[in-house]
Order: structure tokens, then sequence, then C-alpha cells
């Protein structure tokens, strides 16, 4: 049992809770509790550490004995766990996973366009419901909080296991989503959201909090989109619209 803070392994794995760097570097991130572990092994994501205390030991044997074999978990003190949890209330059970291979598929049909979106919040919000809404990849051009910021982590509920996230610069676009309608999401103006047609292969934008999207994305759309607001409110938070709009494609696809 690890029961020192200062075990390299233990600080290398505080290092990738700590920095966007570090987990690039290592090209890993951290994950943590028994959900999103078990999330992690039906997608078949590779692990490269598991650590556990005591009691995850005795709770979550079932889980365990699913881990390959090339796996095995470390226990450590309750003490040494939650100096490597991001989490308020640390769930026993954390591990280090190799970060996914992303691609675009071909054909795709249903993109996510994340432009500059800085809250974690946010962004973990978005990413898991693109991924109940089906959306194929999801790109996050420059100035995007990490997609594998334990904050994003935890509030992506598993979606950085299995949807397909890549970084890009916002020029690539178009070469990036060839044939596809780019719909900017925007408070203010646009095509009702319930006016467009989204049959045909689609990227929607959602973009920063604050500002809204970049100009060199409006340059590349192929229209605008907004989500009508009968009350007094100047916009919906991002997630919120990002949710709206999502699930209205997934609506007309479904007819």
């Amino acid at each position: 049992m690890i029961t020192s803070k200062d075990n390299p392994t233990i600080k290398w794995i505080r290092s990738l809770q700590s920095g966007r760097k570090y987990r690039r570097q290592s090209n890993a991130f951290v994950i943590e509790g028994p959900k999103l572990l078990n999330e992690a092994l039906q997608a078949g994501n590779q692990l490269e550490h598991v650590l556990l205390t005591e009691d995850a030991q005795v709770h979550e044997s079932e889980l365990l004995s699913r881990l390959p074999e090339a796996v095995v978990p470390t226990p450590v003190s309750e003490q040494v766990l939650a100096s490597c949890s991001d989490a308020v209330t640390p769930q026993g059970l954390l591990a280090v996973v190799s970060t996914p291979v992303a691609r675009i598929p071909d054909p795709c049909t249903f993109a996510l366009v994340l432009d500059r979106v800085r809250d974690p919040g946010n962004l973990g919000t978005l990413l898991r419901t693109a991924r109940a809404a089906g959306v194929e990849v999801v790109l996050l051009t420059e100035g995007t909080v990490d997609p594998f910021n334990p904050k994003v982590v935890r509030a992506g509920m598993g979606a950085q296991l299995v949807v397909p996230i890549l970084e890009i610069s916002t020029a690539m676009l178009p070469a990036l989503l060839p044939g596809m309608r780019i719909w900017i999401a925007d408070s203010g103006g646009g095509t009702p959201y319930d006016s467009v047609d989204w049959q045909p292969p689609t990227a929607l934008v959602v973009g920063n909090e604050t500002h809204g999207t970049s100009e060199e994305l409006l340059f590349f759309a192929h229209g605008r989109v907004n989500i009508p607001m009968p009350g007094s409110a100047e916009s919906l938070n991002a997630a919120v619209a990002g949710a709206v709009l999502l699930f209205e494609i997934v609506r007309q696809r479904k007819r």
C-alpha cells in the first residue's frame, strides 16, 4: 500500500490533475469513481494505473474483477488518494487513462464545434449532451478549456471516453468538415432554430459564453440560428442553448 504523498506515481498523478501541459506530455488524464471506471472499461479505453482505498477494494470487487490482466490496482491510503483527487469528496478510486485517439468519421453527418468555451462546467455539460444526442465528433477551437481538465471530465460524465474530441485551429474547419452545413448559434439573431432544416450533414457551432463566435467562423457559416426567448433574459447559458439546438436536430432526424 502506498502511504506517502511523495511517491513518484502519486506526484505524477497530481501533475496530471493540475496542468494541461502535463496531460499532453503524458497523453493521459485522470478519471475518478467507479462509474467512470466502468465507462472506461465498457468503451475499451487503455488504463495505465488504478488507485483505490481499502474500502473500494471491498465494495468494488465486481468492477475490479473486469480490469485487464495487465492492470494491477494499487492500494493507497485515504490521505494519499485525497491528495490525488480533484473531488471535494473522493470516491475511493481513481484511474489514469490514455487519451483516446480521435478521428473524424467518414462520412460525418453530425458535428459539434465549440469555439473558445472557457467554463469547465459548460464544456463538460456540452460534451455530455453531445454524447446523449449522438454527435459523431466534437471539434474544439483555440482558446477552449482543456476537455481533459478534471472539472470538465467530472461534468462530462464519461463523454471524453466515448465521443471523439479534436482540438483544431479555426482555419482548419472547412477542410475537416467538407460538404457539411455550418450553423452558428447566435443569441443576437438569425433563423429560429425550429425553422432550420437539420436533415443535411450539419456542424453546429456554440461560441464563447460572453463574446459569442469568432468572426472567422462566421465567415465559414451557412447561416446563424437563434432560440427565440419570449422572456426578459438576454441569452441562455451556452450549455443550455447547445442542448436545445442539438436535440432539435435529433427530433427532426427521427421523424
